[in-house]
């Protein structure tokens, strides 16, 4: 960029913000422009730290730190906070750092929040600090000033410019008394008969001085030189090189004249002498810069909004892919692997939404969480993921049971929510409109019951559950009333056995059932069916409603249930196994068969035991 009329605003598109050695978060470009912009600031930096899940429970783990926070010091401070239990859940503190960089690891105790000791953390301790901007310059040499970037940077390049002036003018003035020197000493070598006899005809060291200066027309330097000429120099060679190094000299000479005589010279100079240091020292940004502020980060300005897929597994790790990651293959095929999880983890949800969206996390505990979509941190199709509680303060045995996406949602006036015991509950969904970070109470759970689905409703709609032995029920929603976020919920369907319990629930919109609407059931086993709706009539909510599927030892217990449009041809079925096999195969391939029939085979397993896990749509 050359360009004297660039604004602050036009030179941040390439000075985005502070970069420490050390690394690290900032945060707030509108609080990094203030700095820029006026000379003064304050920008918040914070340590880059990640919750890892190990046998014994989450550790957190700390990789960077802030700019000039002593790393002992803060390990003395957190170690300090554990024992006079301001902060609390930390079992063992331990310094792993090496030659290759920081790494403090802080194990958290089994029943610690990990999202909530980090933000203790980070509120208590240097991991989180302020980094004061004050630009002040001695303008001219003189007079104390605060700058502001673009002013900064021009005192710089004046800085540069004299300090090159004044180095090339004394180069020069070396230069030019080198090449005197050396004048004298080659015109003394051509005349070297003349000179030695002047010499031998003088009286001492001054009078011989004298006398070459008068007889020859040398300065004073010059005769002192020539008297200071040892007779090895003499010798053919030596005089050749005193002839080169002169020659040398008077181009020297000429070269820097040159930069001398123009400003725009120098400037050429200071220019290819930051290229230079540019070349030889330059390497990635290692300060991460984040938009928003702490507390209310926002990237979406950044992020274009497209279609996302978000997975997370049984163990609690959760990542985002683009859709197309999944090509659509022939039913009974053996698909692709879809997600590398660690030993005996499985893939339990995965759904579609758009980046921009609010995400909404019911827990099994009966909580609710919000988080933007493009939070979610992208991943290929075979990595992990990262653990979910370094996004959610989640507690310990808590995980993620149901997601919604804020783009669904839509014109609904309610959320219905399903137990695993067959409980149902219905909240106004203006009562989820404010989630705060440390999440909101859903529903209140008896016993070891788990809250697992959750659906949006518009008041007139009739509610399908279906259990692991294949029975199902569909009920009015009128016949739940409206309740407040704390209360418990009523029966929705009455369990016949004691194993049994509800596997899926879905929502009929309108709460009639046309020609298209089907019931799509899916087994452990890779068998599943289609059967229409009109099979399965509206009874009293509460009952223990009507066969769906024959269950038997090939087919597998029912682990899916969802009600489809069969005449939708766009949509496609990705069914996981607990292996992290994944198959993408268009619904119309799936069998319609009768309500009380096992299903066709939908998907083979390459590994033996492997089962269904998950199901979902595109």
């Amino acid at each position: 960029m050359d360009d004297p009329e660039a604004t602050v605003d036009d030179l941040m598109k390439f000075v985005g913000g502070p970069d420490f050695p050390t690394g690290g978060i900032i945060y707030d470009k509108a609080e990094i422009k203030k700095a820029y912009a006026t000379g003064k600031g304050a920008v918040v930096t914070r340590a880059v730290t990640d919750i890892e899940e190990t046998k014994n429970g989450f550790q957190i783990i700390v990789s960077e730190i802030p700019y000039q926070v002593n790393k002992a010091t803060l390990v003395e401070k957190i170690a300090d906070l554990v024992k006079e239990k301001k902060v609390e859940g930390i079992k063992d503190l331990r310094d792993e750092s090496d030659g290759e960089g920081v790494r403090i690891v802080i194990e958290l105790k089994k029943e610690a929040y990990p999202k909530k000791v980090l933000n203790a953390l980070f509120k208590h301790t240097q991991l989180q600090e302020t980094f004061h901007v004050n630009m002040l310059a001695l303008v001219d040499g003189l007079q104390p000033k605060v700058l502001n970037l673009k002013m900064i940077l021009e005192e710089y390049l004046k800085h540069r410019q004299e300090v090159i002036k004044r180095r090339t003018q004394f180069d020069l003035d070396k230069a030019k008394d080198r090449a005197h020197i050396l004048e004298g000493l080659v015109m003394a070598l051509e005349d070297i008969d003349k000179i030695i006899a002047t010499i031998k005809k003088s009286k001492d060291k001054d009078e011989a001085k004298v006398n070459l200066m008068s007889k020859f027309r040398l300065s004073e330097r010059q005769a002192v030189a020539i008297l200071e000429m040892r007779l090895q120099q003499l010798a053919n060679l030596e005089r050749i090189k005193l002839e080169e190094e002169l020659a040398e000299k008077r181009k020297l000479i000429k070269a820097l004249e040159e930069i001398l005589k123009s400003a725009k010279n120098i400037l050429k100079v200071v220019r290819a002498e930051l290229l230079e240091i540019k070349d030889k020292y330059a390497d990635e940004r290692r300060t991460k810069i984040v938009a928003g502020a702490v507390g209310q980060i926002s990237t979406e300005d950044l992020i274009p909004n497209e279609a996302a897929v978000v997975l997370i597994t049984h163990d609690g790790y959760i990542k985002r892919l683009p859709p197309d990651t999944f090509k659509t293959q022939s039913r009974g095929g053996k698909g692709v692997i879809g997600l590398t999880t660690k030993e005996e983890d499985l893939v339990e949800h995965m759904f579609t939404t758009m980046t921009h969206a609010e995400l909404f996390f019911f827990t099994s505990k009966g909580r609710l969480f919000q988080l933007k979509a493009h939070e979610v941190p992208p991943a290929s199709r075979t990595a992990k993921g990262q653990a979910i509680v370094n996004f959610l303060q989640l507690a310990p045995e808590e995980r993620v049971t149901s997601m919604l996406s804020g783009e669904d949602l839509g014109d609904f006036k309610f959320l219905i929510m399903i137990t695993r015991a067959g409980v149902i509950k219905k909240v106004a969904i203006d009562q989820f409109n404010n989630v705060r970070r440390s999440g909101l109470i859903a529903i209140k759970l008896k016993g070891n019951d788990v809250l697992q689905w959750v659906r949006p409703s518009t008041g007139k709609d009739d509610v399908v559950l279906v259990t692991k032995q294949g029975q199902a029920i569909r009920f009015k929603e009128a016949q739940v009333r409206p309740m407040g976020r704390n209360a418990s919920g009523v029966r929705a369907i009455r369990l016949k056995k004691s194993n049994d319990e509800v596997v899926g629930m879905d929502i009929l919109e309108g709460g009639k059932a046309s020609d298209v609407e089907q019931l799509l059931v899916v087994m452990e086993h890779g068998y599943g069916k289609r059967t229409s709706l009109k099979a399965y009539k509206t009874q009293g909510r509460g009952g223990s409603g009507i066969k769906t599927a024959g269950v038997s030892a090939k087919t597998g217990d029912l682990i899916s249930a969802f009600i489809v449009n069969g005449k939708a041809l766009d949509q496609d079925l990705i069914i996981i196994s607990q292996a992290g096999q994944v198959i993408r195969l268009p619904l119309k391939t799936v069998s319609e068969l009768g309500r009380a029939t096992q299903g066709v085979r939908l998907m083979r397993f390459k590994e033996e035991n492997d089962k269904v896990t998950s199901v979902t749509f595109i």
